[in-house]
C-alpha cells in the first residue's frame, strides 16, 4: 500500500487526492479479474513514468482522465487498466500533436492486457503491437487514427474483444502476418475496411458487428509481406450490413482500390469457413470470394507485383448464411452487382445451405 501511495504522488502532474481514485466497487471488479494494481495513474499522470517504474509484469490501473501522450510497452505482462467514475467518464489518450502511435508494444512484451481506454487522433495507429505472444485487448475504442485502430502485427495467440473502431483510413481493426487471433464482438463502423485479417492464419472473426464502412470485413492474402500465406479462418456469427461508404485511404495504398458497397469479402485466403453471418444492405456485393489478383486489376498494379505468392482461394466454404439485400449496384465495370459473388478462382470452394436472392455465376459448387 505504501508503494502505491509513494508511486502515485511521484507520477502525479497535480497534488495526490481522493478524486484521482475510483469507486472501491469499481476497483473490487477490476482487481477480480486483473489483480491489484501495483500503481494507480492519477488524471493526466504520465503513464510512461508509471510503466518504467513498475517494470515487467505491473499492473497499472488509469484514473478517469484524458491523457495527452503516447504510450510504449517494452516490458512483459503489462496490464494497462483503465478505471471509470461514478459519471461514466473513463480513460482517453490522445495525441498531444504529430505522434504516429498512441499505445505502441515492442517486440518481447508478450502477455499485453489493455482494457477499458480510449485511443484517439494519433497520425498512424491507436494501439500498435509488434512480434507479441499473448495479448488482449479488451473494451477499447479507437477513434480517428490515421490508417489503423487497433494493429498487431507479427504477433500470436492474441483476443480482440468488446472493442469499437471508426474513422480509420484503412482497417479500424487489422491483424497482419498473425496466427492464432480471436476478433470477437467488436463494433467497426466509419472505416475503410472493418476488420481486416491480411497474410494471418488460425483466426477467429466471432459475432463482430461492422456498418458503414467502405468494406466491411477483408480475409486477404497480399503480395509483399514476409509471410506469403493466409488460411485456417473462421468468420462466423458477424453482422455486416449498410457497408457503402466511398473510399477514403490514401490513393497510394492498396486499400483504395476496395470497391464500396462489399459486405464480406475472401480474398486469396485458403480454407476459410464463412458460416452463419448476416449480410445485407451492401450495394455492391454482398459476400465475394475470388482472387488476389482482382486487386491488382482495381488498383491497376501490374500482375508480376503479385507473383510472390498464390493468389487463388482454395477450400472456401460458405455455408448457412443470410445474404439478402445487396448487389443493387456495380462501380467496377467487369464485375456485376450480387448477393454471392465468385471468379471461378481456385479450388475445393463451395456453397450450401445461404439464403440470397442473386449470385454470379448463378449455379455455384455445392458443399459435400
Amino acid at each position: 500500500m505504501q508503494r502505491t501511495f509513494i508511486l502515485l504522488c511521484v507520477l502525479a502532474v497535480a497534488a495526490c487526492d481522493a478524486g484521482d481514485r475510483l469507486a472501491p466497487s469499481d476497483d473490487g471488479l477490476r482487481a477480480a479479474r486483473f489483480g491489484s494494481p501495483d500503481v494507480v495513474v492519477p488524471a493526466g499522470g504520465s503513464i510512461q513514468a508509471a510503466l518504467d517504474a513498475a517494470g515487467p509484469g505491473a499492473i497499472i490501473h488509469l484514473s478517469p482522465g484524458i491523457y495527452a501522450q503516447a504510450v510504449t510497452v517494452a516490458q512483459p505482462g503489462v496490464k494497462l487498466i483503465g478505471l471509470t467514475d461514478a459519471l461514466g467518464n473513463g480513460v482517453v489518450i490522445e495525441n498531444p500533436g504529430g505522434i504516429r502511435n498512441g499505445i505502441s508494444v515492442r517486440t518481447g512484451a508478450n502477455d499485453f492486457t489493455l482494457t477499458n481506454v480510449t485511443v484517439r487522433n494519433f497520425d498512424a495507429n491507436g494501439v500498435f503491437l509488434v512480434g507479441i505472444d499473448g495479448f488482449l485487448l479488451s473494451r477499447v475504442t479507437a477513434r480517428n487514427n490515421g490508417a489503423y485502430g487497433l494493429f498487431p502485427v507479427r504477433s500470436t495467440n492474441g483476443v480482440i474483444e468488446h472493442s469499437i473502431a471508426s474513422g480509420h483510413a484503412d482497417a479500424g481493426l487489422y491483424i497482419g502476418q498473425s496466427r492464432d487471433v480471436t476478433m470477437r464482438r467488436n463494433v467497426v463502423h466509419g472505416n475503410v475496411v472493418g476488420i481486416e485479417a491480411s497474410n494471418s492464419s488460425g483466426i477467429k472473426l466471432l459475432a463482430n458487428e461492422a456498418y458503414d464502412n467502405t468494406n466491411g470485413i477483408l480475409v486477404v492474402l497480399l503480395p509483399g509481406r514476409q509471410i506469403k500465406t493466409a488460411a485456417d479462418i473462421l468468420v462466423t456469427g458477424n453482422r455486416v450490413y449498410d457497408n457503402n461508404r466511398a473510399n477514403f485511404a490514401d490513393p497510394d495504398d492498396l486499400v483504395a482500390a476496395v470497391p464500396a458497397g462489399t459486405g464480406l469479402l475472401i480474398v486469396g485466403a485458403d480454407r476459410v469457413t464463412a458460416e452463419a453471418n448476416t449480410i445485407t444492405g451492401n450495394a455492391f456485393i454482398g459476400l465475394g470470394v475470388g482472387s488476389t489478383l482482382i486487386l491488382a486489376a482495381l488498383s491497376g498494379a501490374p500482375p508480376e507485383a503479385f507473383a510472390d505468392i498464390e493468389p487463388n482461394p482454395d477450400g472456401v466454404r460458405v455455408t448457412d448464411n443470410d445474404v439478402t439485400g445487396n448487389g443493387t449496384a456495380s462501380p467496377v465495370p467487369f464485375l456485376p452487382p450480387a448477393d454471392l459473388l465468385w471468379d471461378g478462382s481456385g479450388t475445393g470452394n463451395c456453397w450450401s445451405g445461404n439464403a440470397f436472392a442473386t449470385s454470379v455465376p448463378p449455379v455455384l459448387p455445392g458443399c459435400d
